[in-house]
């Protein structure tokens, strides 16, 4: 199976200077190794051009965001496997085989992700899908060795390969043809949650998503945007909600109707106490721009509803939120 390696790039120069070298240097040479920019007005082109100039380049005319740019990038990469990997991961030996050697070995199999650990402390697993993802039923991603902000000591206590219910962007192996059938990522989503909605999607169409954490990873998170970031707030909210409005059966989205509002609206409030009105406007903006998109979210729904032949077996049946809260932060206090 040809594999095609595809690092999403806008403006990244001096990521793709730190941490380009290792991709190259631990990528088997019959990986293809692709940079996708996403209209960067940096010095990446150049910098690429000068220093890999073997990497392939797909260059497109603006930047499209996480997800459009992927989607439209990819339609210029022929393989079966793709590895969508963010421009500030390290990666490690033999980091590749697990991964493709898992969809090679499990045909039901969407999706594979690597075991995350932190750049900057690799000791701990890193926030964006350190050992694999999961929501819970009100639909708030968690994390084998993440739980809400708080991040667990790596000890080697999610070694196992399991299935989960989302394999992180920040290093993403999956099928490419059922990658295009599916309709890729969520376009309008620009970023943050479009994995999870696609891995929702795969899991809706009978496949598997899974973690193997023999294929280790550094993720040096941020980069684009920070966590306190009231874009990265804005975003995260609205793509949250349209994904549970696509994907989530009607049973669930009649509780999280009711639920999450008043979740997310006392959150809300107590940025507003706190003085940090820039996150309680990201806060309501998500809400109207999602109420705003009740039409298209709904034409989206009908299709992949209809086309579902399965439910996911790996959504949380309560709240990591008020677990948390009882002061449950580790996985296995989920479980």
């Amino acid at each position: 199976m040809r594999t095609a390696i595809v690092i999403l790039n806008w403006n990244g120069v001096e990521h793709l200077r730190t941490f380009l070298p290792s991709v190259v240097r631990f990528t088997p040479p019959e990986v293809d190794i692709v940079v996708a920019d996403n209209g960067s007005t940096d010095d990446s082109l150049a910098f690429l051009e000068q220093n890999f100039p073997a990497i392939k380049l797909v260059c497109l005319d603006q930047n499209y965001g996480f997800a459009e740019g992927y989607n439209r990038a990819l339609k210029a990469v022929e393989a079966d496997y793709y590895i969508l990997l963010n421009s500030d991961i390290e990666v490690t030996p033999q980091w590749v085989e697990p991964l493709i050697a898992t969809l090679d070995a499990n045909p039901s199999v969407a999706a594979v992700a690597p075991k995350l650990l932190a750049y900057n402390d690799r000791t701990r697993f890193e926030y964006a899908g350190a050992a694999g993802g999961f929501i819970d039923f009100l639909g708030y991603p968690f994390c084998r060795g993440r739980i809400l902000s708080t991040t667990e000591q790596d000890c080697g206590q999610y070694d196992t390969p399991r299935e989960v219910f989302w394999a992180s962007g920040a290093a993403f192996c999956c099928r490419a043809e059922l990658f295009h059938r599916l309709g890729g990522f969520d376009g309008d989503f620009f970023a943050h949650m479009e994995e999870i909605d696609l891995c929702w999607r795969m899991q809706l169409a009978g496949y598997k998503v899974m973690c193997e954490p023999r294929s280790v990873v550094y993720h040096l998170g941020g980069g684009t945007l920070p966590n306190e970031s009231p874009r990265k707030l804005y975003l995260n909210y609205r793509n949250n909600l349209s994904m549970l409005f696509k994907c989530a059966p009607t049973w669930q989205r009649c509780v999280v109707a009711v639920a999450r509002p008043a979740a997310d609206m006392l959150s809300a409030l107590i940025y507003l106490l706190k003085g940090q009105t820039s996150l309680f406007s990201a806060t309501i903006r998500a809400y109207w721009d999602f109420m705003r998109l009740h039409h298209s979210l709904s034409k989206k729904r009908h299709a992949i509803r209809s086309a579902a032949t399965a439910e996911s077996r790996q959504i949380y049946r309560g709240s990591i939120v008020l677990r948390y809260a009882l002061g449950k932060k580790q996985f296995g206090d989920m479980m």
